[in-house]
């Protein structure tokens, strides 16, 4: 199957036809629960869709990048990425088990030291910081197929503590 198939395979199941919203909830969790709600009720949950809207990014900065420190992260991850490769090699070498290991694991140190100040040289001192970022929604829209909407509205107009903005 072509890659242009899957996406298609995984596209259709991620959309509905004519969709309706049935509420818009502040958190994933109150939509879950509102979903849920719906399935204990044996609602037919199959035609339901948990959207995230409002999109924004959030960047937490963890730290103040300098030389050494760049420089040591990268020495150490190529350590790791070494003994990786070390072992990967002596599973299938009949030479010196720990020669290999060891020899890897210095040739990766090496590359992560270089690569990680080349990579740091890069950026001119216009991102000395480091961060962890993620993209959340604020906002989470429970739709279904047009043709259950309102026995869906009905359900959740019965939920005890319902906190979302139904639409009609």
């Amino acid at each position: 199957m072509s890659n242009q198939a899957n996406l298609r395979g995984l596209k259709s199941g991620l959309t509905l036809d004519f969709p309706q919203s049935l509420g818009v909830y502040d958190d994933y969790a109150a939509a879950q629960k509102a979903v849920d709600f719906l399935a204990d009720n044996e609602f037919p949950v199959e035609n339901c869709l948990i959207v995230g809207t409002e999109l924004k990014q959030m960047e937490r900065v963890t730290g103040r990048l300098t030389t050494g420190g760049v420089a040591l992260g990268g020495l150490l991850s190529g350590v790791w990425l070494g003994l990786f490769v070390g072992l990967i090699f002596s599973l299938f070498g009949e030479e010196n088990t720990l020669a290999t290991i060891l020899s890897t694991a210095l040739f990766g140190a090496l590359f992560g030291l270089i690569w990680a100040l080349a990579g740091y040289a890069a950026t001119r001192g216009r991102r000395d910081f480091s961060s962890v970022s993620t993209i959340v929604a604020t906002r989470y829209e429970v739709l279904v197929e047009h043709k259950h909407a309102t026995q869906g509205r009905e359900l959740l107009a019965t939920m005890p503590g319902a906190t979302g903005s139904a639409f009609g």
